[in-house]
Formats: C-alpha cells, sequence, structure tokens
C-alpha cells in the first residue's frame, strides 16, 4: 500500500516540481520586469479573485466531492455510468461557472471593491484593477473544468497529466510576460489577456487524455441526476471546509489593500515559495492519496484507512518540518537569488523575505490541513470541516481585525508581516482540530513509533538550521554578488543542509521501514 502511494506521490511530485519550477521562474519575470508597485498590486488582486473561486469550485470543494463519487462510480458501477456522471457533471457545473463568469465581468467594480477596498485611496489603481479583472475572471470557467477531468483521471491513477497542466499556465505567462506585456502600451492588461488564453491553453490540453478512457462524454444539464446530486450536497458546505486557507489569503488581500504600495506583492513573492514547497509535496500526497482513501471507505476498510492517513502524516512531519526550517533560515538568500534584480529594489527584498520568514512555519500547518481534509472527504463527510474551517477562518479575521489593523494605524514598520503570521496561526489551529475530530471519531489511530520519529527530527532539524546559519551570508552581501554566485551558493547552502538532515537521522537510527505501518522504532 505505502509503496503505491510513494510511487504515485512520487509522480505528482516530479510533475508538479516542474510546474513550481516554472511558476518560480513566472515570478521572477514579474518582478523583474514589473517590480512591487500599483502593476502588480492591481495584477495580483485581479489574478487572485478567480484563482480563489478556482480553488472553492475546482482544487477545494468540487475535487473533494466529485473524487469520492467518481471512484465510488469506479468501483460499483458500469463504465458507462461513469461516463454519464462525468456528462452530467461537466453539464451542470459548466452551467453554473458561465453564469457566474458573466456575472463577475459585468460586476468588476464592485467585486474589486469588495476584495481590495484600500485600492479607492490611490489614483488609477482601482480602475486598473477593475480594467484586468474582466479579462482574468473568464479563467474560473476553464480551468474549473480543467480541475473536473483532472478529477476523473486521478480516479484512474493517471496523476501527472493533471499535474502538467499548471505548467501550461506559466508558459503561457512567461511569454505574456516577456514578449509581449513589456512593449504593450499597458502591461497590466495584457498581462490579465495572458491569464485567459491560458485558461483556454489548459482546458484543450485535457480533452484527449481524457477521450483516451473513453470517458468524454456529451455535457448535459443534470442537476437532478442522483450522483451530480449527491456532488452538490457534499460541494456547498465544502466550499468552506477545504479553502480557509485561500480565505484567509483572501482576506489578507482585503486588509494589504490599505497598507503602503508594495505589501501586496511582498506578500506574494513571499507566499509562492511556502507554496513551491507546499506544491511539490503536500499537494501531491494529498492529491494521491484522496482517491485511495475514497476506494477503501468505500470497501470498508477501515484498517487501511488509518494506516494510509498515519503513512501520510509521517511523511509530512520528515520532509515538511525541514522546508519550513529552510525557508525560515534561508529566506534571505532564497528572496535576494530569485526575486532581487530589475525593478525589484532592495527594499522589496528585504520586505519580502521578512513575509517569508512569517510565513515559513505555517507550511507545516497547511500542509498538515491538505492531509488531514481528505480523511473527512474520503468518508463524504463535508460538514465537519466547515465547523473546523470557520472556526480557523474567525481566529484569523480576529487576530487582522484586532491586531494587524491597530498596528498599522500606530505607525508599525511592517503590518504585512503580521498578516502573514495571522494566516499561519489560522492554519495551525485548522490542523489541530481536524486531526483531533479524526482521533476522538476513532477513524484514524496513530502507529507505534511517533515518539522516536518526532525526536529525531527535531534533533536534525536542530543540527541543519546551525549549519545554515554558520553557513550564510547578511542580506546586503548577497544583494551585492553576482546572479551566478547566488544561485550556486544558495543551492550549495540546501544541498549541505539536506546532507546534515538525512545525516543525523541516519546516525540516530532512521530508517526507511520505521515509516511504515506499525513500525517505529
Amino acid at each position: 500500500m505505502s509503496r503505491a502511494i510513494f510511487k504515485s506521490t512520487s509522480v505528482v511530485g516530479l510533475t508538479t516540481l516542474l510546474s513550481r519550477i516554472t511558476g518560480l521562474l513566472r515570478d521572477m519575470v514579474y518582478s523583474q520586469a514589473f517590480g512591487a508597485g500599483t502593476l502588480m498590486d492591481a495584477f495580483l488582486v485581479a489574478f487572485k479573485i478567480p484563482n480563489f473561486l478556482r480553488r472553492l469550485f475546482a482544487e477545494g470543494a468540487f475535487s473533494q466531492s466529485f473524487v469520492p463519487v467518481v471512484s465510488e462510480y469506479k468501483v460499483r458501477r458500469s463504465h458507462d455510468e461513469v461516463r454519464e456522471l462525468v456528462g452530467g457533471v461537466a453539464g451542470t457545473l459548466g452551467t453554473v461557472l458561465i453564469g457566474v463568469t458573466v456575472l463577475g465581468v459585468i460586476a468588476a467594480p464592485l467585486v474589486i471593491l469588495g476584495f481590495a477596498p484600500g485600492f479607492t485611496q490611490q489614483p488609477g489603481k482601482y480602475e486598473l484593477a477593475v480594467e484586468m479583472l474582466r479579462w482574468t475572471f473568464p479563467y474560473l470557467f476553464f480551468v474549473s473544468l480543467v480541475a473536473l477531468f483532472s478529477g476523473v483521471l486521478n480516479s484512474y491513477g493517471r496523476f501527472a497529466v493533471p499535474a502538467f497542466t499548471q505548467v501550461i499556465m506559466n508558459l503561457v505567462m512567461i511569454l505574456f510576460a516577456v514578449a509581449i506585456a513589456s512593449d504593450a502600451q499597458n502591461p497590466g492588461v495584457t498581462l490579465a489577456i495572458g491569464v485567459f488564453v491560458a485558461g483556454v491553453a489548459q482546458l484543450l490540453f485535457m480533452l484527449p487524455w481524457v477521450a483516451r478512457l473513453g470517458l468524454l462524454g456529451r455535457p448535459r444539464w443534470q442537476p437532478a441526476a442522483e450522483g451530480v446530486r449527491r456532488i452538490g450536497k457534499l460541494m456547498l458546505p465544502g466550499i468552506f471546509g477545504s479553502s480557509m486557507a485561500q480565505v484567509s489569503l483572501l482576506l489578507d488581500t482585503l486588509i494589504a489593500s490599505f497598507l503602503v504600495t508594495g505589501s501586496i506583492a511582498w506578500l506574494y513573492y513571499a507566499d509562492r515559495l511556502m507554496e513551491f514547497a507546499l506544491g511539490v509535496f503536500s499537494i501531491a500526497l494529498a492529491t494521491v492519496i484522496l482517491p485511495r482513501l475514497s476506494a477503501q471507505h468505500a470497501l470498508g476498510d477501515a484498517e487501511r484507512f488509518s494506516g494510509t492517513l498515519d503513512w501520510s502524516l509521517r511523511l509530512v512531519v520528515l520532509v515538511v518540518v525541514p522546508a519550513a526550517v529552510g525557508l525560515l533560515v534561508l529566506a534571505g538568500p532564497m528572496t535576494a537569488t530569485l526575486f532581487g534584480y530589475g525593478n525589484f529594489t532592495a527594499r522589496d527584498v528585504e520586505m519580502t523575505q521578512y513575509g517569508l520568514m512569517a510565513y515559513s512555519w505555517g507550511l507545516i500547518g497547511f500542509s498538515l490541513v491538505k492531509v488531514l481534509a481528505p480523511g473527512y472527504f474520503a468518508r463524504q463527510d463535508t460538514r465537519t470541516p466547515v465547523r473546523v474551517g470557520l472556526i480557523a477562518l474567525g481566529v484569523n479575521m480576529a487576530i487582522n481585525l484586532l491586531v494587524v489593523l491597530p498596528a498599522h494605524y500606530a505607525g508599525f514598520a511592517t503590518p504585512f508581516v503580521l498578516l502573514a503570521t495571522s494566516t499561519c496561526i489560522s492554519a495551525a489551529v485548522n490542523a489541530f482540530l481536524l486531526w483531533r475530530g479524526l482521533r476522538r471519531s476513532g477513524v484514524y489511530t496513530p502507529r507505534a513509533g511517533w515518539g522516536a520519529l518526532i525526536g529525531r527530527v527535531l534533533l536534525a532539524n536542530a543540527v541543519m538550521a546551525g549549519l545554515l546559519l554558520a553557513l550564510s551570508k547578511d542580506l546586503a552581501r548577497w544583494l551585492s554578488a553576482p546572479p551566478m554566485y547566488r544561485a550556486f551558493y544558495l543551492l550549495a547552502l540546501i544541498a549541505a543542509g539536506a546532507a546534515a538532515y538525512a545525516a543525523v537521522l541516519w546516525v540516530s537510527g532512521m530508517r526507511p521501514a520505521h515509516l511504515r505501518a506499525g513500525e517505529g522504532r
């Protein structure tokens, strides 16, 4: 069982790694060409809005509701019934999304006012964001259908193709930023048009792969169909439960719109580095285990269900904790190496560094949520994550209103750092409550060896952090160094840290067998 998950996770992880690398290249192009000023603040808000809705409709509530149902159909019903389900969901979801898209384009001024009201305080910023949103909002329609077909492919063990679609998005945006927007009269709007084109390209890429499975049926409006109705029933409450992290980030954006120009961009670049680590492993693991957990639940195999969760949580501790420590210690070198060129000033690098340090430890909470939430959705339980998510969201909002805004108006130099910290606290609360719920219900029972694993990981991380701090240089020296020197030295630091971490684990007695169910000493 664990070997199959590891193999599938590796495939998704490697493909996602390519996606994240091209995503970093895209962000590097953004930072050098457009810096962290008004244009990027406006563009990032205009793109975050459909991207946020995408995660609600697509990667969030929809995927968590669709995959368990289609997995059940695959196990218990005929191929024709699966194809009919896919066609019904595609037609019903597509029709709803068309309506949402048209409404979003028409109401763009109100949408921007709702998500970034602070833009109205700066001349031209609000109007630019509205114009951009009218081009970026239709991306929601295309990418949500991509998520539908990704769920189908994942349920049939085809993980690489869905993971590759984001590479297409990144390549299209790099092309627009480098070859078109940089020379355009209105580069911001040109970037927004690139988002629209990228959505079309992703959907066209996905269709032939679904057709090969014989599941590309004619889309139909079937909201009353049994499978479609079940998915919709699961999806509505899951909109909140599976996407609290995105709601928190959007609340950060809303408050950041009142802060000094550049705050949204600084948080974005910091978040992208954190998301790089999250996407390469945690999202890949969550993508793989959801259909497996769904199938185990459908077969009534509670022991393997618990074992899959336990194995996944062990991997998170082993891989994500050192990644979080690395982001914290190397925040400055990473930011300087990846973004510190062109129109991205030394101040931009410094501010982004602070944001990344604040986001770094939140990687653990976000990763745990990604792995724990499928433990509920695979059992078609969306109510519990909703309650948990609302509590976490309330914690985030309370901190933002009671701490962040007062700190801004009191003259605190970097209030956006408090925004990132608030989001991380919210993720930690979310993860803890999800874990406690699985334990209390008896769905998840930890296997032996957790104490030894945590002790070894903490020791290895302490040694790794000490080594990196000793070898790293101050930010000014990084910014004054040539680009190639920065890149090679950063890679050397990462390699040294990884080697030290692995060596301490090995010397302390850690072996691959300790990750297997029932083994931990």
